[in-house]
């Protein structure tokens, strides 16, 4: 009998070593952290889905939920809300009221690693919970891979070959499976923006194709 894997790891998950060691650190260093595999952000029924790498050590690993606490959440929530993905004013902590509409944000990597690099390993043994995300969340159309690392595990996490839908900003691809549409984004990180590899012009262009494939219902 299969083993059912729940959509988000359990707060004291110990598959991966390394990451728990490096949690149980800070979490005698910053006790008021949250420090624990950070769950899902979504709201009802989500036909987005965007997946970024990993908890951020002063973002997610430290406010518990994605993209809440660090440059990457001020892009990324205020472009969201701008086409109708979010509501409410983002303060950058959990409890400032923000709601998703139509969408859902992960990770594929659900703790927080060491210099934000998780390895192979770590991103493999992850890879069930997004899968049972996607399980989850059977009405979802639109999946929004935040970077290369993402865009490849998520098309891993459906046994599709990496050759066959090669990563590009702003790229979009029809996958073939479970009705799922790919969008492809550099990572909305602070490096990204500060070089010039992301503007929020680029990112909004993104966000124009996704809203243009699932419009407001």
């Amino acid at each position: 009998m299969s083993k059912t894997v729940p959509v988000d790891p359990p707060a004291d998950c110990q598959l991966c070593p390394r990451l728990v060691a490096f949690r149980d650190g800070l979490s005698v260093e910053q006790p008021d952290w949250f420090n624990a595999p950070v769950p899902s952000f979504t709201s009802s029924a989500p036909r987005l889905l965007i997946v970024g790498l990993a908890p951020g050590m002063k973002g997610a690993n430290r406010t518990g939920r994605p993209f809440t606490g660090d440059y990457a959440g001020d892009l990324l929530y205020e472009t969201m809300g701008d086409f109708g993905f979010a509501e409410g004013r983002y303060q950058a902590r959990p409890d400032d009221g923000l709601q998703l509409r139509d969408a859902m944000i992960t990770n594929a990597v659900r703790c927080l690693p060491p210099q934000n690099k998780p390895t192979g390993p770590e991103i493999k043994t992850c890879r069930p919970f997004l899968l049972s995300t996607l399980d989850a969340n059977p009405q979802v159309r639109a999946v929004l891979a935040l970077g290369r690392i993402a865009h490849e595990t998520f098309l891993a996490a459906l046994e599709l070959r990496k050759a066959s839908f090669p990563f590009s900003h702003n790229a979009r691809h029809e996958l073939g499976v479970r009705d799922l549409t790919l969008f492809d984004s550099y990572h909305c990180s602070r490096y990204n923006t500060n070089t010039g590899r992301l503007t929020s012009e680029m990112f909004r262009a993104v966000f124009e194709q996704i809203r243009t494939h699932i419009p407001p219902q």
